[in-house]
Formats: C-alpha cells, sequence, structure tokens
C-alpha cells in the first residue's frame, strides 16, 4: 500500500497479495480486465481493495477457460457466472467429443500402421457428419438397388432403411468401425459385390411369387441348419447332404453355391457387423449357419 493515505496498492502490492506475477496483472490491466483507479505521481497505475477479490474472480474464470472478452463480460456485468458457464459446457462437451475422436482415430493409425494419406482420409472419415455418413450409405444402397425391380420388396425396404447413428459419444472402437464401415461402402469391390447378391436376389424371384420370400428363405435356413451345427455335424459329411437337399432340393448346387457367397461372405458378415457396432445394436446372428452351409455346398461341389 502505498503511503499516501489513500489505501490504493501498486501492482508489486497486488501480486504480493494474490500471488500473481506483476507481468499477468499487467497484462490483464492492459487488456482492460482490470482497471487502475488511479496514477501515481510517478504515472504507476494504482488499484483499490476491492481490485484483490476482482483478480480472484478473473484467476477463476481463466483457469475454467474462460477468454478475456467472456471475463470483461461478466465484470461489466453484461453475462453472469451462469451463463457463460452454460456456455462453456456445451463447448467443453464438443471438444470432449472432438478428442475422442481424435485418439480413435491415432488409435486406428498406430494399430494398422497407417500412411500419411491412410491417416488424413480415416481422419475425414471419422469427423463428417451424421447428414454426410448417412448419405454415404444411402448412395452405397441406391447403387446396389439401381434398376433391380425384382428384389423381393421386403429386401429392399430393409435396405433402404439401413441407417447409420453413431453416437454423440463414441466410443473408439465405434469410430474405428465405422472408419472401417466407411471404406467398406466406397470400396467398388465390395459395391460390386453387394450388387451381384442382390441381382441373384431378382434373378431368382418368380413372377407373383409373394413378398418376403427371401426373409423366409434365411428363416428356413437357420431352422434347419443350427440344430445340425450345433450337433457338430461335418460340413463336408454325407449327413451334410441331406441337410443341403431339404433346404434346396433339386436346384443347381453350383448356382445355389455362387448365391450364398455372394450374399453371406466373410466381407458380408463384417459389414453387419460393423453396422451393429456403429449403431450400438446386438452383433447379427446366424452368421454361423450361413457358413456352415457354404461350407458344405463346397465340399460336396468340390468347389
Amino acid at each position: 500500500m502505498i503511503e499516501d493515505g489513500t489505501g490504493l496498492l501498486t501492482i508489486g502490492e497486488l501480486a504480493r497479495a494474490t500471488g500473481l506475477t506483476v507481468r499477468t496483472i499487467r497484462y490483464w490491466s492492459d487488456q482492460g480486465v482490470l482497471t487502475p483507479v488511479a496514477r501515481s505521481s510517478g504515472g504507476y497505475r494504482l488499484y483499490d481493495a476491492g481490485g484483490v477479490a476482482r483478480l480472484e474472480l478473473i484467476r477463476t474464470l481463466r483457469e475454467l477457460g474462460l477468454g478475456l472478452a467472456d471475463v470483461r463480460g461478466v465484470l461489466a456485468g453484461e453475462r453472469t457466472v451462469a451463463q457463460i458457464a452454460a456456455t462453456h459446457v456445451t463447448a467443453i462437451d464438443a471438444r470432449i467429443r472432438s478428442l475422442r475422436v481424435t485418439r480413435a482415430v491415432l488409435s486406428t493409425v498406430a494399430r494398422r500402421g497407417s500412411t500419411a494419406e491412410e491417416t488424413t482420409l480415416m481422419n475425414k472419415l471419422a469427423r463428417l457428419s451424421a447428414a454426410e455418413r448417412q448419405r454415404i450409405m444411402e448412395e452405397f444402397v441406391a447403387e446396389t438397388l439401381h434398376g433391380l425391380d425384382a428384389v423381393d420388396p421386403e429386401v429392399r425396404e430393409r435396405m433402404q432403411r439401413t441407417a447409420v447413428r453413431l453416437a454423440e459419444d463414441p466410443t473408439p472402437e465405434e469410430v474405428d468401425a465405422w472408419v472401417e464401415l466407411a471404406e467398406m461402402l466406397q470400396d467398388p469391390e465390395f459395391r460390386a459385390q453387394m450388387r451381384r447378391a442382390v441381382e441373384y436376389n431378382a434373378a431368382g424371384r418368380r413372377p407373383g411369387e409373394p413378398s418376403g420370400r427371401s426373409l423366409w428363405f434365411v428363416k428356413r435356413l437357420v431352422e434347419l441348419v443350427a440344430p445340425v451345427r450345433e450337433r457338430g455335424v461335418d460340413p463336408a459329411g454325407p449327413a451334410a447332404e441331406e441337410v443341403l437337399s431339404e433346404l434346396f432340393g433339386d436346384a443347381d448346387r453350383v448356382d445355389v453355391l455362387e448365391r450364398m457367397t455372394a450374399g453371406f461372405d466373410e466381407r458380408v458378415a463384417r459389414y453387419r457387423e460393423l453396422l451393429a457396432l456403429v449403431n450400438r445394436q446386438p452383433m447379427p446372428p446366424h452368421a454361423e449357419d450361413f457358413a456352415w452351409v457354404v461350407a458344405a455346398l463346397r465340399a460336396h461341389t468340390g468347389r
């Protein structure tokens, strides 16, 4: 306190009273968040006792991440601390979500040993908006179904309803799954594979056949195969032939194998798993049943 009876404090005295550095206090003063009440005869800034309380508030707000403009607004009474806090909670939540995505991308890069170009692509895919993610899915489905009017209507409807709903607070595993799924959806080879599967569905559907026949076949396959597979029946053994006969009748087994591998191979199974992971849904059931049928068809056709 200067010895002039005014009770005013110099910057040095404020620094000793608050534990802040002279440099910090001078900077805040220069930025207009701590205004001196007077000047000494030598031109030095002087502050009243309330300056200590203001400095404590400024320090608290700065430690909570507020910018100097927000601090000025609070000190000027233009905004309350509660209003500022609510705004910053929203901003911090967004920052946390962004950091989760960053961590997930870096984890994937480290695990894959990705190149710089791959890292850039993964980061871009991971940060797409919900609308952009859904657009990628819709373009994939539209290309797959384009011009195939004979596709089972229930199959068409299910595909067109396929959604990508990555959570706002995704785990690293969910972001990783989305990146892998997005890469798959844009892979020309996988797009061609899904197109072939839908073409098989359209070609195999007889005129006037009721909607839902394809889904009925899936249900029938699971009913026949699951008990056999669970008993450990060898798909290459003679007992498997009985199951194939009951399931496919006298249909050309090579043709059936082509249809099955187009619609139920490892990549298609992985596509369904990734969708489930991204959307926080249960893993798709019965993949092992379809794999057993494909193995049986290969064994009994020599393919």
